[in-house]
């Protein structure tokens, strides 16, 4: 898949920056010159250095993009003497959409430049026509006397990170007073990672991350100790007495969370993209100063060590960064779930050396099971310019004693970013939500048009078959009013993204609990944007299948509501089979059905589904077409207006025009076959117990297991609880598991009473008090946990 140079991914709000004090003396002039001559190799071979066979087929590919790539930008060069721009298509160079993506050419001209085997490397008609762009564009657009405007991005992260890099590979070509005019203009820029530009906010997260790369940088080449240890500094915050360090976690606002959530942009679930920002700017810093005398050393420097495997490793599918944390970004054309996921593994590889050895060890046996399994987007073809990470990859692949980590099973309930993620070994399954807290989407800068629905209880089924299933430009072709898992008013929308925000609903109770990392239940109170619509939405996942209720579904538009059960992507030729109730329907394109009283239903290469009591289901076989530039036309990051086509199979409830109070079950049955489907229906080992808009219950006889969220005060199946929760029992014969969240955050305490007995506790969280006998009462102190679940184990 193409590739965009990863600075020029990222374009996000204005704000500020302000000098940051340095806690470093300089050393001596011998020997710091020395240091830095080794730092500015090392930083040099970050971007395209390392000993590689060019026989290789892995680094053979490797070397035949990056030479066609650069290739492209050298033939199309601008390079008379009275050229208006670099480049043709990026005129006038005054603008800083212009310079902003000329720079990162200049970058890959540099890279394929200083990397032995393509036909650029080593050139010096090839340098010099590089060192002649960098004066032209700062002559003609980016210096430190030109004024602010547009996208603060280009100017404060963007362009001095792209521009940097080439001076970093072309450091002994660069004239001497140019390379003085280039790092003023850093200097007025981006003077330091901790405060943006004009002022003085403070940055957070991916953008602190971003800029502590850039002050190194040009701490290098100054030979300026004192930038360096500000870059060291920025990460820790030491300017702001840490309240920005990106080793500490968070309970508000932009970071990580101790439950592995970490958000970006005050509200928005974030640990694709600006997460892997965040990982991949500590991982390079991390790596370049080791040994160093700007080591970092902050002794918390483990929050990011242990953000691996707590934030990063759950939303991770077999190399495959979940788009429900990709923000925005979904509607990149150069971007997408496999090369968000590629990136963590590059950055997971690239801190390992730097790590203690408990951690290196256990992250390249989680790399290794993510990239053997992944052949549908194999990492070494999405970082496909990329040699020292590909290098880095293949130590691993190469090594018999690293082991493959087999594919992480568990539930996950990130009460601080609205999402819960179920995995079990051949599936794994998340939740996007959306509350008062977390936005439902974010859009700006002309990107994500069509993200109406994103946060309305989007499931996301990934199933080893079918790895390609959002990368394979599912965003522009899918039906963007029809996501698996939402409740919709079938109003028209307006695309948005024009102006830069986010949307953030008006509901409370968003997210849900997770008990013995084996089960999870999650609610989602949806009050629609700009309709009168409102439902109540529930999820309770097992071992093999996920329960989704909904009730209270009410509007009073005039208009049709649906549930949308399932909208599967089957790429360009498609031809998967979908039985319903045992009958095969036919394959033909357009071929849609109403069934009055389905039962069960099987898409080949995904699952099944199960509608217990039988429901009237909607079925449709289409091809839809599309293309990136209707849900992207961002400066740097949309796509082309070519039409794509794929072809999809959707499954859909109608809740009918203006309806009172609806509601709806069906069951997912991830990777089933028909015939495990049919036996599931027939025997319903999990069956619905409630379904109002008071409480919605299921209840597993196999698994022992009672999971209900309470709306309210109510009861079901002999479970009472006090007011607003989501609460999960689990009986065996040595005990009761229970879990409860409050993930409304309105009740200070909650009051659960089970249907079995119990004489003892065994184990309780602080918050949880117990009274045992014939019908144990719980008492949970809710209050200020912020959704998170109270856990206690009775005999």
């Amino acid at each position: 898949m193409p590739l965009v140079p990863r600075i020029s991914r990222r374009s996000v709000l204005a704000g500020a920056a302000a000098t940051g004090a340095t806690l470093l003396a300089a050393r001596p002039a011998a020997a710091a010159a020395d240091e830095f001559d080794t730092l500015l190799q090392r930083a040099a071979d970050q971007l395209a250095g390392g000993e590689f066979d060019p026989e290789d087929p892995d680094f053979a590919a490797a070397l035949g993009r990056l030479d066609a790539e650069a290739d492209e930008w050298w033939q199309s060069m601008d390079r008379s003497a009275g050229r208006t721009a670099v480049w043709p298509d990026l005129a006038p160079v005054s603008d800083p959409e212009k310079f902003g993506q000329s720079y990162p050419r200049l970058t890959t001209l540099a890279t394929a430049w200083a990397t032995p085997g393509t036909s650029l490397s080593g050139k010096a008609e090839v340098a010099e026509a590089i060192v002649a762009a960098l004066r032209f564009l700062h002559d003609g657009g980016y210096n430190a006397d030109a004024t602010q405007t547009g996208n603060w991005w280009f100017w404060q992260i963007g362009s001095p990170r792209s521009m940097l890099d080439t001076c970093v590979l072309l450091r002994d070509r660069i004239p001497a007073a140019d390379l003085a005019d280039y790092l003023a203009t850093v200097q007025r820029w981006c003077p330091d990672a901790d405060r943006r530009l004009p002022g003085g906010s403070p940055e957070t997260g991916g953008n602190r991350a971003d800029k502590a790369v850039i002050v190194v940088q040009h701490g290098l080449l100054a030979r300026d100790a004192a930038k360096m240890a500000s870059a060291r500094d920025s990460l820790s915050d030491v300017v702001g007495a840490g309240k920005n360090s990106l080793f500490r976690y968070v309970t508000s606002g932009d970071g990580i969370y101790e439950d592995g959530s970490l958000i970006q942009h005050s509200n928005v679930a974030y640990t694709g993209t600006y997460g892997n920002v965040l990982l991949s700017g500590v991982a390079h810093l991390i790596a370049l100063l080791d040994g160093s005398t700007w080591k970092v050393t902050d002794p918390d420097v483990t929050v990011i060590f242990d953000a691996v495997e707590r934030a990063f490793s759950p939303v991770v599918f077999d190399g495959l960064m979940m788009d429900s944390q990709n923000g925005r970004a979904v509607s990149r054309y150069d971007g997408g779930d496999a090369y968000w996921g590629a990136w963590t593994i590059s950055s997971m590889l690239q801190l390992a050396p730097g790590a203690p050895a408990e951690y290196a060890a256990r992250w390249r046996a989680l790399a290794k099971g993510w990239m053997t399994r992944n052949t549908a987007t194999p990492y070494q073809e999405v970082l496909e310019t990329t040699i020292p990470e590909i290098i880095r990859a293949r130590a691993v692949l190469d090594d018999p004693a690293v082991p493959a980590t087999p594919r992480l099973t568990g539930a996950y309930a990130f009460a601080d970013m609205d999402r819960v993620v179920h995995r079990r070994p051949e599936w794994a399954l998340s939740l996007a939500l959306s509350s008062t807290r977390v936005a439902g989407y974010e859009a700006g800068n002309k990107e994500n048009k069509k993200a109406w629905y994103q946060g309305d209880g989007v499931t996301y089924l990934y199933v080893p078959g079918d790895l390609a299933h959002y990368t394979d430009a599912y965003w522009p072709t899918v039906n963007s009013y029809r996501l698996p898992g939402t409740t919709v008013d079938t109003r028209e929308r307006t695309p948005v993204g024009d102006t830069f925000g986010t949307y953030v609903p008006k509901n409370r109770t968003a997210g849900g609990a997770a008990l013995g990392k084996r089960f999870a239940a999650a609610a989602l109170d949806l009050i629609a944007d700009g309709s009168t619509l409102r439902a109540k939405k529930a999820w309770f996942t097992f071992d093999g299948a996920v329960v989704a209720l909904g009730a209270g579904i009410a509007s009073s538009d005039g208009r049709t509501i649906e549930t949308i059960v399932e909208n599967r992507h089957l790429h360009a030729a498609g031809t998967n089979r979908l039985t319903v109730d045992g009958f095969p329907q036919p394959g033909t394109q357009g071929w849609s059905k109403d069934f009055r009283r389905a039962g069960w239903a099987h898409l080949a290469g995904t699952g099944g589904y199960v509608f217990p009591g039988r429901t009237p289901l909607k079925a449709l076989r289409e091809e839809r077409t599309g293309s990136w530039a209707e849900i992207n036309t961002g400066a740097d990051t949309g796509g082309p207006a070519d039409p794509i086509t794929r072809r999809y199979v959707t499954l859909w409830l109608d809740h009918g025009t203006s309806p009172a109070s609806a509601t709806y079950a069906y069951v997912l049955l991830p990777g089933a076959s028909a015939t495990a489907t049919a036996i599931w229906a027939a025997s319903n080992p999990v069956s619905v117990v409630a379904n109002s808009a008071t409480v919605q219950a299921v209840q597993s006889r196999r698994d022992g297991v009672l999971a209900a969220h309470f709306w309210g005060e109510g009861s079901a199946a002999g479970l009472t609880c006090s007011g607003t929760a989501t609460v999960l029992v689990q009986r065996r014969a040595d005990g009761i598991s229970v879990a409860v969240a409050d993930s409304s955050r309105t009740q200070d305490t909650v009051r659960i009473e089970l249907p079995y007995a119990a004489r003892e506790v065994v184990s309780a969280d602080p918050t949880v008090s117990v009274t045992t006998g014939r019908r144990p009462v719980l008492t949970i102190k809710t209050g200020g946990s912020r959704g998170h679940t109270h856990s206690a184990q009775l005999a």
